[in-house]
């Protein structure tokens, strides 16, 4: 089963980072990235009613998006986040106890890593992706250096990747990328401007597409 969400997961090739906002405009912010072609929608575990957000989205959308949840540091927070249906597990670091548990329910597991020797390590261990973090730190280069001798683990750059090099990160070699402020717009949610965040998330997906 695991296998199908991945690639429903990778299909658009940008996983949108929902970071607190609202809940009561999770479900029109994530309408809007769904009609723009975005395939993959974390809701972080630190914003307000996260699993209960998870849960809603999940029975909402889970037809055209793959839902999961982000920020998860340990294996309590992925044990809440799974029982609220999520798809997969998104980290900013790389806990051994939470990947091997997470594996074990099925799941789709993207732990984060900085180094060639934390995404050989997240491999071993399970991991279905890498999330390379802080990808604006290390840039489009090193998934391409590093991609030479560990071109077969997937790898997705999450943090400060934007409109202008989320291509750039593609053509390195990356199989998708998380995309937090630059897509999940603070302003344009305020304002309830769904076009515009549908327009903008449409504008990632094909600079993908281009890229690949």
């Amino acid at each position: 089963m695991s296998n199908v969400l991945l690639g429903r997961l990778l299909a658009s090739g940008i996983v949108a980072v929902v970071r607190k906002v609202d809940p009561d405009k999770a479900d029109a912010l994530t309408g809007a990235f769904v009609r723009g072609g975005v395939t993959g929608i974390e809701v972080t575990v630190d914003s307000d009613d996260a699993y209960e957000t998870i849960r809603r989205l999940k029975g909402k959308y889970s037809d055209e998006a793959v839902i999961g949840a982000g920020t998860v540091v340990n294996k309590e927070q992925a044990e809440k986040a799974l029982e609220a249906g999520a798809d997969f597990i998104f980290a900013p670091i790389l806990d051994r106890e939470t990947v091997e548990y997470t594996k074990e329910q099925g799941k789709i597991m993207i732990p984060g890593v900085f180094t060639p020797t934390e995404i050989h390590q997240a491999y071993v261990w399970g991991a279905d992706i890498v999330k390379v973090f802080p990808a604006s730190t290390l840039g489009p280069g090193f998934i391409k250096d590093v991609n030479a001798p560990l071109g077969d683990i997937p790898k997705m750059p999450t943090g400060g990747v934007n409109l202008d090099n989320v291509g750039e990160f593609i053509k390195a070699g990356s199989v998708a990328a998380g995309i937090g402020g630059s897509l999940v717009k603070k302003d344009l949610i305020a304002a309830g401007d769904w076009d515009g965040l549908e327009n903008l998330a449409r504008q990632f997906v094909n600079k993908v597409q281009e890229a690949r």
